[in-house]
Parts: C-alpha cells; sequence; structure tokens
C-alpha cells in the first residue's frame, strides 16, 4: 500500500512540476510555445481564452491530489510496521550465560597517591 502511494505522489508531483512550468507568466513562460506570443489567438491550441483556465483548474487539483497523498503517506507510515523473521528470533533467543571466570573489567580500587606539600608553601 505504501510504495503505491508513493509512486501516485511521486507522479503528482512530476505532474504539478510540468503544469507550473507551462502557465503563462508576466514574461510569457513556456505556455507561450503552445499558446502563441502573448494572447492566445484563434490559432493557438487551447482555443481563444487562451490556456488559463485549463492550467488553473489542473494547478488546483494536482496541488489537492499532492496534499492528500502526504497526508496518507505520513498516516501510513506511523503504523506499525511488522517485524521481520530476523528481528523476531533474535527477540526469542536466550541470552548467553557469562563464561566461568569471565568477569567485567577489574577496576583497582587502591587509593591515590599522597603529594606531600612544598615547605614554606602557603604564600
Amino acid at each position: 500500500m505504501y510504495s503505491v502511494m508513493l509512486f501516485i505522489h511521486i507522479l503528482v508531483c512530476a505532474l504539478l512540476v510540468v503544469i507550473v512550468l507551462l502557465q503563462q507568466s508576466r514574461g510569457g513562460g513556456m505556455s507561450s510555445v503552445f499558446g502563441g506570443g502573448g494572447g492566445g489567438g484563434a490559432d493557438s491550441l487551447f482555443g481563444g481564452k487562451g490556456a488559463t483556465p485549463f492550467f488553473v483548474k489542473v494547478t488546483t487539483g494536482l496541488a489537492m491530489a499532492f496534499f492528500v497523498t502526504s497526508l496518507v503517506l505520513v498516516l501510513i507510515s506511523r503504523r506499525s510496521m511488522p517485524k521481520s523473521a530476523v528481528e523476531k528470533a533474535l527477540e526469542e533467543m536466550p541470552m548467553p550465560a557469562p563464561m566461568p571466570g569471565e568477569e567485567g573489567p577489574v577496576i583497582p580500587t587502591e587509593p591515590a597517591p599522597i603529594i606531600p606539600e612544598e615547605p614554606g608553601g602557603g604564600e
């Protein structure tokens, strides 16, 4: 389920990028390739009004799909994933008993040496 949603999310992202790049900006944008130089005349691909209403609707739909797929991916990833067979086996395996005569690191408990003070030093 997660991989299917991730594929749809990536597809929506790619389409959203393409549609945003095709929209006409103040400077003309890439939509001038499809719609002509400035206003979308009778010979344009999207008709007399140009591509603006079409691209606005498609961008809105893709933006909503982007938010929905993002939320679904977050909700799916928050669920606890089933443990693998290796993880289950490691949990069921008893801890090994310590070897006889083997203990942790030995820390010396001898007191620290006393350093004598210098005569006449307190000035």
